[in-house]
């Protein structure tokens, strides 16, 4: 019950991460705001957790749907403590960023940029009026720390995203409001899923097991991340176990960022081995 007496709002609550975070925060004690355009997902997610949970239809890309939601989860359950802006979007796929028609770039940002800081301001209103503090978690990706091969509006929202955490815990912390930013790895979400939908079984297995190679090859623990992964560290940075972090940037990518698995030196001696035995079968 490490969230007893809590009031929570996930945004993009529905399904995946936000999913997994709403029903630990749920377990913990929490009273829960789900926000998301899902609607039925939502609604039924509610439901399941009965008098601990409500779910309120929001846009994060509106103000005045931001606005909502927060009024929403005051005058639900009196206050707000935890503010988790989840809701995330990926953009188009292009191979190279030279083909890439950047008609989606307005949407991406308001959603994954201007929505977080939205919800920041608004709940942040709120938490500094109320005087006993509060918690600010956004939720960015490795997109934003790696540079890396197109889908370069996506990466350039989730850089943005990873310094207004930083600024705004510094901006917020008088108030004794702590702001951190988790960032996901190849966590297995709808988001992060290249399968072609509706496939059939064997044709859908074959592509999951193409791209866990591709996501796998340079991360040190070999299995792909579960939403709940994301949604436990999201609970540690709720709860009063982190009070003393504020503008922390925490990765839960199984080693991704940490540097490069391939040992480039083993691979060096290797080459200088066959190569010396092969200069030997030539003089012999």
């Amino acid at each position: 019950m490490e969230l007893a007496g809590k009031v929570a709002v996930v945004t993009g609550g529905a399904s995946g991460i936000g999913r997994a975070t709403v029903e630990l925060f749920a377990a913990e004690g929490a009273k829960v705001l789900i926000a998301d355009i899902a609607d039925e997902a939502g609604e039924t997610l509610a439901e399941r957790l009965g008098a601990s949970a409500v779910y309120q239809r929001t846009d994060v890309s509106d103000p005045a749907a931001v606005e909502a939601m927060i009024e929403a989860a005051v005058s639900r359950f009196d206050g707000i403590d935890v503010l988790f802006n989840n809701a995330g979007m990926s953009c188009c796929a292009f191979p190279s960023f030279l083909d890439d028609t950047l008609e989606d770039f307005d949407r991406v940002m308001r959603v994954n940029v201007l929505g977080p800081m939205l919800g920041t301001r608004n709940a942040a209103r709120i938490m500094a009026r109320q005087g006993r503090g509060g918690v600010i978690l956004n939720n960015a990706s490795i997109a934003g720390t790696l540079a890396g091969h197109a889908m370069m509006t996506y990466r350039a929202s989730k850089a943005a995203l990873i310094q207004f955490s930083k600024s705004s815990a510094i901006d917020l912390a008088r108030h004794g409001i702590r702001v951190n930013c988790i960032v996901p790895g190849h966590v297995r979400t709808e988001l992060s899923s290249f399968g072609e939908k509706g496939a059939e079984s064997g044709l859908a297995a074959r592509i999951e097991e193409g791209v866990n190679a591709v996501y796998l090859s340079n991360q040190l623990i070999k299995r792909r991340g579960e939403p709940d992964d994301v949604a436990q560290v999201a609970l540690f940075l709720a709860s009063d176990r982190s009070r003393h972090m504020t503008g922390a940037v925490i990765p839960v990518e199984g080693g991704v960022t940490v540097g490069d698995p391939v040992n480039h030196l083993e691979q060096i001696f290797d080459a200088r081995t066959a190569a010396f035995a092969a200069m030997e079968r030539l003089d012999g």
